[in-house]
């Protein structure tokens, strides 16, 4: 199948990681996307964070427009990230564990209907619940992992199906389908029932159906780490520096978290889920949508991903985390947009995933170029000019000077004349209405603020000048 990225893409920005500069300005997030305003964020962001090592893929407009790695794999021998190493992505995962699923579903292997005793008739209300109320986290199975540390009992391998037995064979959370609850149980299950199914290991069927037709090169599933290419996991508590730290056991993370991937090869995978290279347009639809609990209510979670709207957009969406690791991956499909942050400390993305998602999400404002001084030194000007009870009419449209007759003109400077020149001036907003440039802006004086709103034309004539108390 052909690369949801062409090879050219690649080399726009493909960029290896870089030593840092013993000094780094502070964090700060441009206003708007621009590659390397975004990169000198994230290398800042990288230090002044304390990250042990992040790699970052953004796409925009369904072209890869930056892929980096800051800091280091480890600390042991100093090696750098890049844009190949290798993460834990934790439970991104489960969206690769539904995307199985339905892939069989397609087939007429099974149904997400179908009800778990189909497979395991000894669990707790195993007829009643469906690989659908799995998927959804709507089953009522117990989560056996709902801490952020590896607790000694995980330390321990486990048997899947011994791990099945003790969380998903006693009492549920809740009666199926009357709440969501999110739970690495149920995915554990669902890896299960792809092998039976399949009839082969989950991790063969991920990389026979998904990650070799796509070209995921670098994803892998519970693999040795101790290649070079996989970055180190670390920890940190209560400010202490990074330790490094072990994986869980063997059988506790498995379809509920247990890829390793690049930011690269997650953006492909985005790109060719949302063009339908994945699924049919049914499961694609029902993988997607969040699921209506009983008493009405729907959740944001469909099969794998969260989905909710934002700024107007719908955002698909998953984090992940796992001993050492932590992961976040989300998807515009209305821009075929995409941002995928990966760092090797527990708990260590922060704002960063948040920071670069507004900025794919913000909608450049449709604001005309207007001539003449910028809205903060025109607002100043006509201040002093209200002040003085003498404005140029010349730049005030002909309705505004009927508007502004001489008498409003002369009362307005009696009052605003006693405030004197500002001592700051700031824009607060800028936008458009009806062709208009409209801004705010607060002017702030010894003795108090005020705060005026000014329409101006693309020419510059003023057809609004309003002051106001602050």
């Amino acid at each position: 199948m052909h690369s949801a990225l062409p090879p050219a893409l690649l080399q726009i920005l493909l960029l290896s990681s870089l030593a840092m500069p013993d000094t780094l300005p502070a964090a700060s997030l441009p206003d708007t996307f621009e590659v390397h305003a975004v990169d000198a964020y994230l290398t800042a962001k990288a230090e002044e964070a304390r990250l042990v090592g992040l790699s970052v893929a953004i796409v925009k407009d369904g072209e890869l427009a930056l892929a980096k790695g800051y800091g280091r794999r480890s600390l042991a021998d100093e090696r750098p990230v890049n844009a190949e190493t290798i993460f834990a992505i934790g439970s991104i995962s489960k969206q690769f564990t539904c995307a199985a699923v339905l892939l069989l579903a397609e087939e007429g292997k099974l149904s997400v209907h179908d009800p778990v005793a189909k497979w395991y008739p000894g669990l707790t209300r195993a007829r009643d619940i469906t690989l659908l109320d799995l998927m959804n986290h709507v089953s009522g199975y117990p989560d056996y992992y709902p801490l952020d540390y590896v607790e000694r009992r995980m330390q321990k391998p486990i048997d899947p199906d011994e791990l099945l037995r003790q969380y998903s064979g006693g009492k549920l959370d809740f009666e199926p389908g009357t709440k969501y609850s999110y739970s690495n149980t149920g995915y554990i299950l669902l890896g299960r029932v792809v092998e039976k199914v399949a009839g082969k290991s989950f991790g063969d069927f991920l990389a026979e159906r998904i990650f070799r037709p796509l070209g995921l090169t670098h994803t892998l599933y519970e693999p040795d780490t101790s290649d070079p290419r996989f970055a180190e996991g670390y920890t940190m508590f209560a400010l202490s520096d990074p330790q490094r730290i072990a994986p869980e056991g063997r059988g506790w993370i498995g379809a509920a978290g247990g890829i390793f991937s690049t930011p690269t090869d997650l953006a492909e995978w985005n790109l060719a889920l949302i063009s339908g290279k994945v699924l049919q347009p049914a499961s694609y639809e029902l993988m997607t949508t969040g699921r209506k609990l009983a008493d009405g209510r729907l959740s944001d979670y469909g099969c794998g991903l969260t989905v909710r709207t934002q700024s107007g957009r719908q955002v698909i969406a998953h984090n992940g985390a796992v001993s050492g690791f932590n992961a976040y991956n989300a998807t515009i499909p209305g821009t075929r947009a995409s941002v995928t942050v990966f760092v090797n400390l527990e708990g260590g993305l922060g704002s960063i995933p948040g920071d670069l998602l507004g900025l794919l999400l913000k909608v450049p404002a449709n604001l005309p170029e207007v001539t003449g001084p910028t809205a903060v030194e025109a607002a100043k000007a006509l201040l002093a000019e209200y002040q003085s009870g003498q404005v140029n009419r010349a730049r005030l449209s002909d309705e505004f000077n009927a508007f502004l007759t001489d008498e409003k003109l002369a009362g307005a400077a009696e009052r605003l004349k006693r405030f004197g020149t500002p001592t700051k001036a700031e824009l607060l907003s800028r936008n458009e209405r009806g062709g208009m440039e409209v801004s705010v802006t607060r002017l702030t004086f010894e003795n108090g603020s005020l705060r005026t709103l000014l329409y101006r034309q693309a020419d510059g004539r003023v057809e609004q000048f309003f002051v106001y108390q602050d």
